[in-house]
């Protein structure tokens, strides 16, 4: 049985964004509330009964949490112009190598307003 799970993780950081039009609002310095969402997709082991322990979720992640939480997200490399795609991305990058059964990466800027990024 193939199954999906995911977590949820929070954290606050600030941003800017270059590249849009002048004048835009988003190209002032302000922050988000961000919740990303971690997905991993793969087989349930009949003896445990699940995909993955959740806590193995949150130990390959807390590393990036860590690089994000409280952060002005520009300063980091492969986040100059962090877009919510960009993002979505970046953590991707980082994570897949760690957590081979990610299959999404889900980031929320505001309550109503996000992207999901499911891989090349």
């Amino acid at each position: 049985m193939v199954t999906t799970l995911f977590k949820d993780f929070t954290f606050e950081a600030a941003h800017r964004l270059p590249n849009v039009p002048e004048g835009h609002k988003c190209s002032r310095l302000h922050g988000h509330s961000f919740v990303v969402r971690i997905e991993v997709t793969g087989e349930v082991n009949p003896i445990t009964g699940w995909v993955m322990d959740f806590s193995e979720i949150k130990a390959a992640f807390k590393p990036i949490l860590d690089r994000l939480d409280h952060y002005y997200l520009n300063d980091i490399s492969g986040l100059e112009n962090p877009t919510s795609e960009v993002l979505a991305h970046w953590i991707w990058q980082q994570l897949k190598p760690g957590l081979p059964l990610l299959s999404g990466v889900r980031v929320k800027e505001t309550c109503s307003a996000g992207c999901v990024y499911k891989g090349e």
